[in-house]
């Protein structure tokens, strides 16, 4: 998909990878709808976009870790901008450890980290059945191919969302909607920022233990570039896809693996 004149909107918005995704979908042509629980930044997002090309963002606070969230999102972008092109589902949380993570914790990771995703689909696909095109993204993470040492509810919630995606493109891949799901390991982010607190989920040790730490717009590079040639995976880290690769190479070697690891991780 070449992105000029295409109308995208990008959930997740009020800074890392979201800031980044929409500055970079913008920077290609296309008009940007912006989201966020932080209406404020995405407002002054859609301010600064606005400045370089009149009437071609919108920034707008939605909570789509509801189903009323993503519905209300849609139907705004669509009144504002005409039929969604392009759909990101970018918003993510990090939170809770191990069996004993708060109710609440595990409900919200689900609700932004897949439930989201389901929803934003329940409003976009009959329409694009009908167009014959649409495309939908996700943010997931190498945890969703991988595992997340120190976080059972993201390594969950990021495993449903690779499935979800991947469930998509062969239900409609064929109908004209493409897909493709990101998949970073490290990126400067404030969650990533957040890793330390053991209310968070993810630890920056592990994280930055398991290689090269990417700003947000490297990763929107990426994740152009993979659009373009509509590929699924899009992989910023390409060394997870080894990575994988190993995985299901021999399962049993690999979670013995991952277990030294977080041994070592847990000594630091």
């Amino acid at each position: 998909m070449e992105l000029s004149g295409k109308h995208v909107v990008v959930t997740g918005a009020a800074g890392g990878i979201g800031w980044a995704l929409a500055e970079r979908f913008h920077a290609e042509g296309a008009s940007v709808v912006a989201t966020d629980l932080d209406g404020e930044g995405v407002s002054a997002l859609a301010g600064d976009l606005n400045a370089l090309r009149a009437d071609s963002a919108l920034g707008i606070a939605a909570d789509v870790g509801t189903e009323q969230g993503n519905r209300h999102l849609i139907e705004t972008a669509e009144q504002t901008f005409g039929p969604i092109d392009l759909f990101f589902a970018n918003a993510g949380v990090g939170m809770g450890r191990g069996v004993d993570t708060l109710e609440s914790d595990w409900e919200t990771s689900f609700n932004v980290n897949v439930h989201a995703h389901r929803w934003a689909a329940k409003y976009l696909v009959p329409g694009w059945l009908a167009r014959g095109e649409g495309y939908f993204c996700s943010t997931a993470s190498a945890a969703g191919l991988l595992s997340q040492i120190g976080s059972a509810p993201y390594s969950m919630t990021k495993h449903a969302a690779v499935a979800f995606a991947e469930w998509l493109s062969i239900t409609y891949g064929d109908a004209g909607i493409k897909v493709s799901c990101l998949c970073p390991q490290g990126v400067n982010t404030n969650m990533l920022r957040a890793g330390d607190d053991p209310a968070a989920g993810m630890s920056t040790s592990v994280v930055r233990a398991a290689g090269i730490v990417l700003e947000p717009h490297e990763v929107a590079d990426v994740v152009v570039a993979t659009i373009r040639a509509e590929r699924f995976l899009i992989l910023p880290h390409p060394e997870v896809l080894t990575f994988l690769q190993r995985k299901t190479g021999d399962y049993d070697r690999w979670l013995a693996g991952m277990r030294k690891l977080q041994a070592r991780m847990t000594a630091l």
